[in-house]
């Protein structure tokens, strides 16, 4: 059964997860104020709706069937927060909301955000940690202090066996599974030998995860 997820909010953030759903396979409703951005989209989404999102009764005629739905508005808060609130009123199972700043991420949590998300800052880490270390691939925030890095392994890495590097008892950072040639070993066995090429996948504190990339970063 295909997944049915409506997206709300037709700005560069609503309009490139509409089009990656699209590509994906997924049922779309878009809602937006906008109809000239309802109509940019019209070939990524099967149904739209040109409308207020803070009009519960509009939000109420949609039905609350939908696997996720997704707060994208950008600029107004006040409506971001309107949106949000009437649609776990409406018993919506998920609502993925995104967050201005942190005040905005706090009071959509509080008031039923199933997932709050940060795009501007989180595009803002990810682009440091790859400034600091020009090993990290990927960051991926899994809490309010804890990250997945992917790590490029380097010339100190290769060639070593994950139980020699001793990350757990020197950093306190684990590597949950390693990237090889796009072939994905999960919880690798710690006799594993590094290779060149290979992509750490790495958990973590940020403040582990940082002590470890400027570790490495000295050691070039």
């Amino acid at each position: 059964m295909k997944k049915e997820i409506a997206v709300i909010g037709l700005g560069r953030f609503g309009g490139s997860i509409v089009m990656e759903l699209s590509a994906m396979n997924v049922d779309v409703l878009v809602i937006d104020t906008d109809e000239a951005r309802v109509n940019e989209y019209q070939d990524y989404y099967s149904d739209g709706i040109i409308g207020d999102s803070t009009d519960e009764m509009m939000l109420k005629s949609i039905g609350n069937n939908y696997d996720n739905v997704i707060v994208a508005i950008g600029d107004n808060i006040q409506a971001s927060i309107l949106t949000t609130l009437i649609l776990k009123d409406l018993g919506v199972n998920k609502v993925t909301a995104k967050a201005q700043n942190s005040y905005h991420g706090k009071v959509l949590e509080k008031i039923g955000a199933d997932i709050v998300v940060h795009p501007e800052r989180d595009m803002g880490r990810r682009i440091a940690h790859r400034l600091i270390s020009s090993s990290v691939v990927e960051y991926l925030e899994v809490s309010s202090n804890h990250s997945i890095i992917e790590y490029s392994a380097n010339i100190k890495l290769e060639n070593k066996r994950i139980n020699d590097l001793n990350l757990r008892e020197k950093f306190g950072i684990s590597i949950i599974a390693i990237n090889r040639d796009n072939d994905i070993i999960v919880s690798p066995d710690p006799q594993i030998s590094i290779l060149a090429g290979d992509i750490l996948i790495l958990i973590g504190s940020d403040k582990q995860i940082n002590n470890f990339e400027n570790f490495m970063e000295r050691l070039k």
